[in-house]
């Protein structure tokens, strides 16, 4: 072989690799991918080996203290960018997906969070954080806020005096067991090939607790600091986007940002808005049906009321479905008439049978106003490591959530397109499959 032979051996082979490495050849499209922190994209830590019903079960033992902090929160054009199960890249059941904050940009993994709305990052110098930091001393485009402007007002937790100027701080608590005080900044956000100039977010100084995303959070709920209300026109208001499996490694998910490129063909709810809890995206969950039986239950259980609270909310970052206690007990109850037992409990799980009997086993309907959701079996039923046990993978609320609110989470709307137009109040869910 000559020597331009084995040269341009050797460069089909390099672009062969790449194109075959779905870590690289995602980096500079204009999808904004989505995937799960144990991914094998992930620049963190992997998980320790584990049994798999052990993993999501860890996963899921932080639903409480997130259901709990839920329960108190007082454009034309088309952008997708990849999403990963955070389970694969950070070792945490929430979704991150792939920034750049700065200029030049700094390459950070952010937790997507539909039930947040300030954008949050450690900086570097902070206390208690990971090691992966945004540094704004590197940023050209960096500005830092101070207690007199607009945007500082928005914060919760604000920390500013009463007279003369101060930079704007503030301090917050993160999935009921975590908190931050962080400082609010300003700078250049690029999302796929989008840039949105002077978007303020929290730098983070001081970390307490171990739930706080690492690599920081990107807020998509409806308040006035989320990324909707930072992009203005850019967006129209309008985002989707499509999970993964906890266990798919890949950005295979995707955040859609614009009202093109949206599903046309796609059932779709209100979406109903609280005044005390104006970040949640509310709906009206009318009943749950298991297999053929609708499951009798009072009305109060499901009823919209934004004077408490109470109602169903579609939240990214819970991993498991939760419904409140006399709800989840009527759908096991009538699990159970239509299944084989015996059951058994494993973690959360109050309903676990022999797998061999899952083929038989009914799905579960989520009816809401104007349609209704089947889940799919992997929706339904989750399973050990082992296979030899399948269990109903809803749970109820915890006890000390002092509101009747139902959760629709993670687990449930994986390989489902879920679209958030708010502009039209209006949720829709698309079955697709993005593992």
């Amino acid at each position: 072989m000559d020597f331009t032979a084995t040269l341009l051996f050797f460069a089909l082979l390099i672009s062969s690799t790449k194109a075959l490495d779905p870590c690289a050849s995602q980096l500079d499209n204009s999808d904004l991918s989505v995937i799960p922190i144990y991914g094998k994209c992930s620049p963190f830590n992997p998980p320790k080996p584990d049994s798999w019903v052990n993993t999501v079960i860890n996963m899921a033992s932080k639903d409480p203290a997130r259901v709990k902090y839920l329960s108190s929160l007082v454009a034309q054009k088309f952008t997708s960018v990849p999403i990963a199960s955070g389970l694969q890249v950070l070792n945490i059941g929430n979704y991150v997906v792939r920034v750049k904050l700065g200029t030049p940009g700094q390459l950070m993994f952010m937790v997507l969070d539909t039930s947040n709305d300030v954008a949050w990052v450690p900086c570097s110098g902070c206390t208690g954080c990971s090691a992966t930091t945004f540094s704004p001393n590197t940023s050209s485009s960096y500005g830092s806020l101070d207690c007199s402007l607009p945007q500082c007002a928005q914060v919760r937790g604000l920390s500013c005096p009463a007279t003369g100027t101060a930079a704007c701080s503030f301090n917050q608590s993160y999935a009921g067991d975590s908190s931050f005080s962080a400082n609010l900044v300003q700078d250049s956000l690029t999302l796929a090939k989008d840039i949105i100039p002077s978007f303020a977010f929290g730098c983070i100084n001081t970390i307490s607790g171990g739930s706080v995303p690492p690599q920081g959070l990107l807020g998509l709920g409806r308040g006035p600091m989320s990324l909707l209300s930072q992009s203005g026109a850019l967006y129209s208001s309008v985002f989707s986007y499509c999970l993964p499996s906890f266990k798919s490694y890949y950005f295979s998910g995707s955040l859609k940002l614009g009202p093109v490129g949206q599903p046309t063909k796609i059932r779709t709810t209100p979406l109903l808005k609280n005044p005390h809890r104006p970040s949640l995206y509310y709906v009206n969950l009318t009943g749950v049906s298991v297999g053929r039986v609708r499951v009798p239950i009072s009305p109060e259980f499901l009823a919209f009321n934004p004077n408490t609270g109470a109602g169903t909310i579609i939240d990214s970052g819970t991993v498991v479905t939760r419904f409140v206690q006399p709800f989840y007990e009527a759908i096991r109850d009538e699990f159970v008439k239509q299944v084989k037992g015996p059951f058994s409990t494993i973690g959360v799980f109050e309903t676990c049978f022999d797998a061999t009997a899952e083929t038989e086993a009914p799905l579960l309907t989520l009816h809401f106003e104007g349609f209704y959701m089947t889940l799919p079996m992997e929706n339904s039923f989750f399973h050990t490591s082992a296979g030899s046990r399948a269990c109903l993978a809803i749970a109820p609320v915890p006890n000390n959530v002092n509101v009747a609110m139902n959760v629709i989470a993670n687990l449930q709307q994986q390989n489902h397109r879920i679209l958030f137009d708010v502009a039209n109040s209006r949720l829709g869910i698309h079955r697709e499959a993005c593992n």
